[in-house]
């Protein structure tokens, strides 16, 4: 298994040093800047793909190996191959990725709104911060904030009742911090941010569409760009929802095992594969993440290693270290290397730690949510523990 590292551009306040530092010799990386919908070119990729590989003297060699993410624009979602613009404009950039000869792209299919928390910077015991999603707070934010239509219908008597209470005790920063942190789109976010009148525009644009209909959209999209990554050798991994649940009464069709086997039976190209996250997979308590593993072992060409911690009411999670919190690392881990071994070099799969806590000298820095130096670096010093000692058995 190769050791990654997300890597947001040239700007980021995380240098490529960093990524050397903390032992990782594979980058995964996106043209962030380039507008969803808009195809990339072959120059751009080449460009900064130079800036990654061509490495200053007596510096370490990088390599970017995976693309996270090309989005898929919001017109695909709602309408599926009819939206035929965009998906030439995403083959496209698949294209000018597999030219400069990286072969794994991952992507989503999480209508309007991408990965969510409600909360960027949670106290945990050890004075570090964490991520955390909030079901009251969500729930407030729902209901009060967006105040969605047909909302009410989504929570019980006793949900609604602890929303108010939430929303009552806010003030006008907490109300701003919490609507920035649900629709202004995290790091890495493959959706736009929102305004409040946006994001209720937004969410009556999928009136009708279930996820039924979403699935079928999604193949759509699946049958129309796999002849491209087949014939250029490329693999496409999909990244499961985050939660794995209905959000503002949209459906989310990445969320379990049988998600994916339904996408994989539509669309058995070799070409259609998985991002395999634990953290994401994790939150829900009916996902056997080491049998998900061992299921889909030869769809798997990319994973972001992860956990989550549920918290009491089953809804509720926090992003845990790496080897604590729900996830059964070492199980899941044993199924990826398993797999690995049975691959030829050229296939490995590429792993990168996700989600760090906020921590030490980062508790003063300027971060991206989620994705601080210091806490991706014990996670990944964590992982490549495991994966010392099962190459030892």
């Amino acid at each position: 298994m190769r050791q990654g590292w997300r890597w947001y551009g040239p700007h980021a306040n995380v240098p490529l040093d960093a990524v050397r530092q903390a032992g990782a010799t594979d980058v995964v990386s996106a043209l962030h800047e380039v507008p969803i919908g808009q195809a990339w070119t072959v120059a751009e990729v080449a460009e900064r793909k130079a800036l990654i590989e061509i490495a200053p003297a007596g510096r370490s060699q990088l390599t970017w190996s995976v693309v996270e993410s090309i989005p898929i624009p919001d017109a695909v979602k709602r309408k599926g191959a009819a939206a035929r613009a965009e998906i030439e404009a995403w083959i496209a950039s698949l294209e000018a990725v597999a030219a400069c000869g990286i072969k794994v792209i991952c992507y989503n299919f999480m209508p309007v709104v991408d990965w969510t928390r409600t909360d960027l910077d949670h106290v945990i015991p050890t004075g570090a911060t964490a991520m955390r999603f909030d079901q009251d707070r969500f729930a407030a934010f729902d209901l009060h904030i967006l105040a969605r239509d047909g909302a009410e219908n989504d929570y019980s008597a006793a949900d609604k009742e602890r929303a108010r209470a939430v929303h009552a005790a806010m003030s006008e920063a907490d109300i701003a911090e919490l609507t920035s942190n649900i629709a202004s789109a995290l790091p890495g976010s493959t959706t736009e941010p929102l305004t409040i009148p946006a994001f209720r525009e937004r969410l009556r644009s999928y009136a009708g569409i279930d996820a039924a209909r979403l699935r079928s959209h999604l193949i759509g999209f699946l049958e129309a760009v796999t002849p491209a990554a087949e014939a250029r050798g490329v693999k496409l991994t999909l990244h499961p929802d985050d939660p794995p649940r209905s959000l503002f009464g949209l459906p989310r069709i990445a969320s379990t095992a049988d998600d994916y086997a339904a996408l994989f039976d539509a669309v058995p190209s070799p070409a259609n594969g998985m991002c395999y996250c634990t953290g994401s997979l994790g939150v829900r308590a009916d996902n056997d993440l080491p049998a998900i593993a061992r299921r889909f072992a030869a769809r798997i060409h990319f994973a972001h290693l992860r956990a989550t911690k549920r918290e009491g009411d089953g809804r509720s999670f926090h992003e845990s270290a790496h080897l604590e919190g729900d996830v059964d690392m070492l199980g899941v881990l044993r199924e990826l290397v398993a797999e690995d071994r049975r691959r030829s070099p050229g296939e490995t799969i590429i792993f990168r730690p996700d989600h760090g806590h906020r921590m030490l000298d980062d508790l003063t820095k300027q971060v991206s949510p989620g994705y601080p130096a210091i806490g991706r670096l014990r996670g990944l010093a964590e992982l490549r523990g495991i994966l010392y000692a099962l190459d030892a058995l």
